[in-house]
């Protein structure tokens, strides 16, 4: 009987810019060693060209590949009833409902690998092996292949964004200042957060607070 084993990793968590990916490959257990043929490591440690080379590369040696973009605005909703913990969960779970392997690798988005997990064990809906562990794409080839389709797909979704304003947003995430610097000049500009932000989160809300001209003064009181 062939062992069917997922990776599954996501990019784009943290940002309060652009949309998250969260990937998964399945693969034969026995063909791993063709990942590390093709030079697959975590994600992080490449540069962006070599990146989607090897995107490319993986999704002709796995059997299967999926990868769930959620929007700003889904997270948003999400989390008015939901942790982002709670999201991640669903998620991943998501990817693994349309690959249906026999054991999956998760880089584990919870401080406790282990109940990240049983939680998604518990909501999938058939039998699974889930090994969940901390730096995972570090760990298992085929995370760090998910790692890859994740953030290849992400940074393609910034790009696009970017070309469609035709100006920089940067990585997205709360401590690039170049993100940090177009979400304020929007904000100066618009009065309002662009349709792409996360509103939920308090980097946006900070922000709006800041250049909200709404707001009054204290000599506006006097």
């Amino acid at each position: 009987m062939v062992l069917m084993i997922s990776g599954i990793d996501e990019a784009g968590k943290g940002p309060v810019l652009g949309p998250m990916c969260v990937a998964g490959i399945l693969l034969d257990a026995t063909k791993t060693d063709e990942l590390l043929r093709i030079g697959v490591k975590d994600s992080k440690q490449l540069t962006g060209k070599k990146r989607e080379a090897l995107a490319r590369e993986i999704k002709k040696v796995v059997e299967n590949h999926f990868i769930l973009e959620v929007s700003p605005s889904r997270i948003d909703e999400l989390r008015k009833i939901m942790t982002m913990n709670e999201i991640m969960v669903i998620c991943f779970t998501k990817v693994l409902e349309e690959l249906r392997p026999d054991h999956a690798f998760v880089d584990a988005a919870d401080v406790i690998a282990d109940r990240f997990g049983e939680n998604i064990r518990e909501k999938y809906s058939g039998e699974i092996l889930i090994t969940s562990e901390h730096k995972a794409d570090v760990k298992y080839p085929i995370v760090s292949a998910a790692s890859i389709l994740a953030k290849v797909q992400r940074d393609s979704l910034v790009k696009q964004l970017e070309d469609e304003l035709g100006m920089e947003i940067g990585s997205g995430y709360p401590a690039d200042l170049k993100t940090i610097s177009f979400l304020e000049n929007w904000v100066k500009d618009n009065n309002s957060l662009p349709s792409f932000a996360r509103y939920s989160w308090e980097t946006s809300k900070r922000i709006l607070e800041k250049y909200d001209r709404n707001q009054k003064t204290l000599f506006q009181y006097e």
